[in-house]
């Protein structure tokens, strides 16, 4: 369920996880000179990759507790 702290924690995991892997695709893209661009827009891009993640669980899950469509979310005690 979106109310969920479960949830959240699933999702801003994966948000964090997907910003990262964006912001080191460009700045290696940018190494190799397939990109060109600067700090700043690797980290615009990495933002926005991170907010599609967000958008993603919440529209994946359907109202359940699991941000994707095929995992499932356990509360650690």
């Amino acid at each position: 369920m979106l109310t969920s702290l479960a949830f959240w924690k699933a999702s801003a995991e994966r948000s964090v996880r997907t910003a990262a892997q964006t912001l080191v695709a460009t700045l290696g893209l940018d190494t190799l000179g397939v990109l060109d661009l600067d700090w700043g827009q690797g980290f615009s891009l990495a933002g926005s990759a991170a907010l599609l993640a967000v958008l993603t669980a919440v529209a994946a899950s359907g109202g359940g507790e699991s941000p994707g469509l095929t995992e499932t979310v356990r509360e650690r005690r």
